[in-house]
């Protein structure tokens, strides 16, 4: 995953630049980039890893030092970025947000050899270095962002910083946003709408999909290709990846996952003397329960957020656990001898909650039981990144079902498997809280889910659920 963020200005952009970018730290931890242009000194752009420290700390020198009145930003769980290019086009630098499945495809039948990539520690390609090229195979920005939306397989959101403004171009089904912004004198362009609110800039219009802008600070946001009629957001964007302050075509996330708890609590018969959520994403999903429930809200552990990072922020799993068990301190009177419902974002391998169940358990607790505030995750994501799985058995839904039918499943069967009103489903359900020791577990319905964004079904993503496209 990642964010970005843009500013053009009469002034200068960078003060802007540097805390709307920082903003957007919450959907990236390994990589961050800053380039901004001014007509006196041309491009300038610095790079730097922030596995070992946020962003503000690794870009506090350029912030005093870099001037421009145009600039772009971004956070990335993946690629250095942005990328300087120069081409016919002349120089520009960009940034993307996505993922693209067919990258070596593009290389070989497309770019066919003309151009060197710089090949990450991974061995894959940079994909915004790869959206740059793609967009030199035409004669301007505008035709090279359509034909890059038409052959990415997958979803691609960009910023591009030219000497003449800045270039927003959504995925071609929405499944990113971008929202634009304006203050006196400036217009920005961000992942994240409340990115820009302390700074000064009041929402002027979020890009539908596929929808392309340019901006400068003279002649403020032109369209340049209108929206299409297709969307497909992705609703994690609520239910994990976005900030309680974010919005998402007109939906508050806190207010989102208010609704969830609201209905898992409506479906529930369970009795335990509290409920809780993970933090951070559960807290709102629990408070949502608890309020339609009656139960007691309580936080009967916190989390130790001064020193330490996200926690999925190292490269691998065993580390990503220890953290995320480190960063939880029990509140003993709150556990010992209660029975406990709690809720987190979602389950996807089951390791770090099964730890956090037996981590409650060794401090007294009586009961735990387990509400995933979204449904079982049976598909891997083809196109935001999520969880960074290499396989869909590292998804614990997906082993059971293995162990279930004895071998690996055929498209029909994983239908089964997702209709939670199927013999199959409950007993997946079952297996998994038997194998992750809960005492109980209910998933979110995905009826509910989409019920609580109070979109159509058919404008979200839901294929990590339900394996529709």
């Amino acid at each position: 995953m990642g964010g970005f963020f843009g500013v053009v200005s009469k002034e200068d952009c960078v003060f802007d630049l540097f805390f709307g970018t920082d903003y957007h730290s919450h959907l990236g931890t390994r990589r961050a980039g800053l380039a901004v242009y001014d007509p006196e000194n041309g491009f300038e752009r610095a790079i730097h890893n922030i596995e070992n420290a946020p962003f503000r700390t690794k870009f506090q020198s350029e912030s005093n030092e870099m001037r421009g009145k145009m600039g772009i930003g971004c956070i990335s769980d993946f690629e250095a970025q942005p990328i300087l290019m120069r081409s016919h086009h002349g120089t520009f630098a960009i940034t993307t947000i996505g993922k693209i499945n067919n990258a070596d495809q593009i290389v070989s039948e497309i770019i066919r050899g003309k151009t060197h990539f710089f090949e990450m520690s991974n061995g894959e390609i940079n994909q915004t270095e790869l959206v740059g090229a793609i967009i030199n195979q035409k004669d301007n920005f505008i035709e090279g962002i359509r034909y890059a939306q038409q052959i990415v397989d997958g979803s691609l959101s960009m910023l591009i910083l030219t000497p003449r403004g800045i270039y927003a171009a959504r995925d071609r089904l929405g499944r990113t946003p971008i929202v634009i912004g304006k203050k006196e004198d400036a217009y920005c362009a961000s992942f994240e709408n409340f990115a820009y609110f302390n700074l000064g800039y009041k929402d002027v219009k979020e890009l539908g999909p596929g929808e392309v802008v340019v901006m400068d600070a003279a002649n403020g946001v032109k369209t340049l290709v209108e929206p299409g009629d297709q969307m497909k957001i992705c609703t994690f964007l609520w239910v994990y990846y976005g900030y309680p302050s974010s919005s998402y075509e007109g939906l508050n996330v806190e207010k989102m996952r208010n609704q969830c708890g609201h209905l898992l609590a409506q479906r529930d018969d369970a009795k335990p003397d509290l409920v809780a959520g993970v933090p951070d994403s559960g807290t709102a999903h629990a408070i949502g329960y608890a309020n339609e429930s009656g139960i007691p809200f309580a936080r009967p552990f916190v989390k130790y957020t001064p020193t330490w990072p996200r926690s999925f922020m190292p490269t691998t799993q065993k580390k990503r656990d220890l953290i995320a068990k480190m960063k939880l301190i029990p509140i003993h009177d709150l556990i010992e001898d209660k029975s406990l419902l709690l809720i987190d974002d979602s389950i996807v391998r089951g390791t770090q909650l099964r730890e956090t169940t037996e981590f409650l358990y060794e401090s007294g607790a009586r009961e735990v039981h387990i509400r995933p505030a979204c449904p079982p995750l049976l598909f891997g994501c083809k196109y935001l990144n999520f969880s960074r799985s290499t396989s869909e058995m590292e998804l614990i839904a997906r082993r059971v079902i293995v162990e279930l039918e004895g071998g690996e499943p055929d498209e029909a069967t994983l239908r089964e498997y997702a209709d939670p009103d199927s013999e199959k489903y409950n007993n997946m359900v079952a297996a998994i809280g038997k194998k992750l020791h809960f005492t109980s577990l209910r998933y979110h319905r995905l009826d509910d889910l989409v019920k609580a964004t109070g979109l159509p079904e058919e404008k979200l993503c839901t294929y990590c659920w339900s394996g529709k496209e």
